[in-house]
């Protein structure tokens, strides 16, 4: 779940903001992994 969060941030279709808690670890990292450092706002 986590890594569909993080492709529809890299897609522009979510905010890390709407990611769910439980996820936003998981998906923080990913993002990272991939170089989107940017696009982890709150």
């Amino acid at each position: 779940m986590a890594m569909i969060y993080a492709t529809l941030i890299i897609k522009g279709v979510k905010a890390y903001r709407e990611v769910p808690a439980a996820l936003k670890a998981q998906v923080k990292a990913i993002l990272l992994d991939c170089g989107c450092e940017n696009l982890i706002t709150d």
